[in-house]
């Protein structure tokens, strides 16, 4: 079944304007030193800032289709020193967070802190067999080139309302673009392929980014019992077509069997019945049962599961507020 797990990242509703900030672009005393790195990672010159911008842009589609937010904005870095070169910059002082947010009048500033993309080319031939325009096959060389391209980017969320650093976090992403033909500019055509490939990346790493604010769900399993009586024998037909509650009718019938090894079962299996429609206080009482009346040590492991349920719970009321 599917359950709803908290976002990893808490972004309270008072927060109503948010300004996105690039700080992977190097300062000016810093730029040397960049391109330096740009060369000896065979990066197109313009191609980091590029993707940078793709990435704050993915973080933008999916916030401005947030009704929580007011305003979505790009606030200039140019009273920031970056350092460029793929570093994490140390996090920015309060004083200049809240200078930012009251001259861009906002709430929160994310801050992409770098953005960095390295790679590494192998060049391999091989002979491959062709049919020519007689259709006898002749040996031909294959050329083909391999660029491995790393993405790394890390973000921070300023939350400048309660002075709070909402989240801090260095992503890595790899694509590969391989070019193959009968010619070396065939093979290249590869370094075409990587440049698009990696636009697209980059815009996806910044809407993944921005979904770590939400809420997600995520398909858990169940183990329930089928076995003891024709009850629970017929009960796995109905619950396997769906049917859950013809199937808890006949758990419900077991409840009070004088074998405790099946009243165990019943109470364990009427828990399961209870978290699927979603009463987990009667799905614990059930589960506990199971476990102190009928020592089911089955029912003990799943109370765990259905306890840190209602903690994830408890923590998603909390930010539903």
């Amino acid at each position: 079944m599917s359950v709803t797990e908290p976002a990893p990242v808490y972004i309270p509703s008072t927060i109503k304007n948010i300004g996105l900030l690039n700080r992977s672009l190097a300062s000016d005393k810093n730029k040397p030193l960049d391109n330096i790195d740009q060369i000896f990672s065979i990066e197109g010159k313009n191609l980091d800032i590029i993707g940078a911008n793709y990435t704050l842009q993915g973080i933008m589609d999916v916030l401005e289709k947030d009704e929580q937010y007011s305003t979505i904005k790009m606030v200039s870095s140019d009273k920031i020193e970056n350092p460029g070169m793929g570093i994490f910059p140390s996090a920015l002082t309060w004083g200049t967070v809240n200078n930012l947010c009251t001259e861009n009048n906002i709430d929160a500033i994310v801050s992409l802190s770098f953005y960095d993309t390295d790679a590494n080319i192998s060049y391999k031939t091989r002979t491959v067999e062709q049919l020519n325009a007689f259709g006898i096959k002749i040996p031909m060389i294959e050329h083909e080139a391999t660029i491995n391209t790393n993405i790394k980017a890390g973000f921070r969320i300023y939350d400048n309302v309660n002075k709070i650093i909402r989240d801090e976090i260095v992503t890595d992403r790899w694509i590969t673009s391989i070019g193959k033909g009968i010619n070396p500019s065939k093979a290249i055509e590869a370094i075409i392929g990587r440049k698009e490939a990696l636009l697209q990346e980059s815009t996806k790493i910044g809407q993944d980014y921005v979904n770590r604010t939400y809420p997600f769900k995520i398909r858990v399993t169940r183990q329930y019992y089928v076995k003891g009586t024709e009850n629970f024998e017929i009960g796995k037909r109905r619950a396997q077509t769906g049917d859950w509650d013809g199937a808890a009718e006949l758990w419900e019938q077991e409840l009070n069997n004088p074998k405790g090894k099946i009243a165990g079962r019943a109470c364990y299996n009427m828990a399961i019945i209870n978290e699927i429609n979603g009463n987990l206080e009667s799905a614990i009482t059930w589960a506990s049962k199971s476990y102190t009346d009928y020592e089911d040590k089955n029912a003990l492991r799943y109370l765990k599961i259905l306890r840190n349920r209602q903690t994830t719970n408890i923590k998603l009321q909390e930010q539903a507020q």
